[in-house]
């Protein structure tokens, strides 16, 4: 990985576990192990390792559908993969919450014009789970069923770090599936698979 690469992942993870604010350049030079002179050469702001570093996401996240949706047998199966991302995900979301989340927060709070580009981590959500909820038959109410599945997963990332109670996260993701199980059983049988 070359310099650069290793300063958009240190701050990455940085953002993800201080915050944005609160993680200065030398914190992120310090990960790297570069001089702040070093660290200069490849961002001249804080804004454009912001901008780096949300790219990096949305470049994760696009890889991370498109194995999803090929990984899946069905629609149902990759929205479920989805819904499972918080008992993952759950040792860091109990540590830090969600990612996207919690930088979208931050940012919004701020009032940074990074807001409108890290929105657009929930938009690749949204915009995947719906095609899914179509695909499974409801294009409908296919974004109004993508809506209900992010909240889900913000509500449940927001109170497993507020109460660390591993054992809510189990149970609201089985609650979860019940529903989405629901949901593809009342789906249109013609367009359903």
């Amino acid at each position: 990985m070359d310099t650069r690469a290793r300063i958009v992942a240190e701050a990455d993870r940085l953002f993800y576990e201080r915050g944005y604010e609160a993680t200065s350049f030398a914190d992120v030079a310090d990960a790297v192990g570069i001089s702040r002179g070093n660290f200069y050469h490849h961002f001249k702001s804080k804004d454009a390792i912001l901008e780096a570093v949300i790219g990096l996401r949305l470049e994760g996240t696009r890889a991370l559908l498109q194995r999803w949706e090929a990984e899946a047998a069905a629609p149902a199966d990759g929205i479920r993969t989805f819904i499972r991302i918080v008992v993952r995900n759950q040792a860091l979301i109990m540590r830090h919450g969600c990612p996207v989340g919690t930088l979208c927060s931050e940012l919004s709070k701020l009032e940074h014009p990074g807001l409108a580009q890290a929105t657009q981590l929930f938009v690749l959500f949204r915009e995947w789970l719906g095609r899914q909820f179509e695909r499974l038959g409801r294009g409908a109410d296919a974004d109004a069923l993508a809506m209900h599945v992010l909240a889900f997963s913000q509500g449940v990332s927001a109170l497993t770090q507020a109460f660390g109670d591993a054992q809510f996260v189990q149970r609201e993701v089985e609650r979860m599936e019940t529903w989405l199980d629901a949901v593809a059983a009342s789906a249109p049988a013609s367009t359903a698979g």
